[in-house]
């Protein structure tokens, strides 16, 4: 990566220390590739220096088979698509879909958007490769408990393969519902 790395991020590598901090094409490149080796299937690079900085700044790379389970922020976030396309999804407290938003490379409409402070959010990546850059206000903290749904399955379950194909279709009005067998998606999800 640009410059080399001096510390590593949550999840991955975080920018020099410079005077002027960039990434690169040759920076995303790397990340994609890195990201496709990585289990989770994402892989982030930060631009901010430390966890506590006040606005913390990353490009994350996403392939479509990863999940991101739903979740909500006491504070904004603000997504910008550099690379590939995404659906970016927002839910009500029951799991209800309530907005779907397409971000294109390839020349969409949208090509930011930025969830409220509160608003349950996940996003699906549409093409390999996928990358965004996400901007929230620091300092950077795991997930409060709530705040991971739990209408939505825990990453690495099952389960995430039925939200995955529901979340790929789902319309606004849907919801995702768990069978009888506590497994599968009720038929008439909406």
């Amino acid at each position: 990566m640009a410059g080399g790395h001096d510390r590593m991020g949550v999840d991955g590598p975080a920018v020099s220390s410079r005077a002027m901090r960039e990434i690169t094409e040759s920076d995303l490149d790397d990340l994609v590739v890195a990201a496709r080796a990585s289990a989770r299937r994402r892989l982030n690079l930060n631009l901010h220096q430390a966890l506590d900085d006040p606005v913390n700044r990353l490009a994350i790379a996403i392939e479509p088979d990863s999940y991101i389970r739903p979740h909500r922020h006491d504070r904004p976030e603000t997504v910008v698509l550099l690379r590939g396309a995404i659906d970016v999804l927002a839910f009500d407290d029951e799991g209800v879909l309530l907005s779907r938003r397409r971000l294109d490379g390839g020349g969409g409409a949208i090509r930011i958007v930025e969830y409220p402070p509160h608003t349950w959010h996940s996003l699906l990546a549409l093409a390999s490769p996928t990358v965004f850059f996400e901007v929230k206000q620091g300092p950077y903290a795991p997930l409060a408990p709530g705040d991971s749904a739990g209408w939505a399955p825990a990453e690495g379950t099952p389960e995430v393969a039925d939200w995955m194909r529901f979340a790929g279709n789902a319309k606004p009005g849907d919801r995702f519902a768990v069978g009888l067998d506590g497994r599968r998606p009720a038929a008439g999800c909406g």
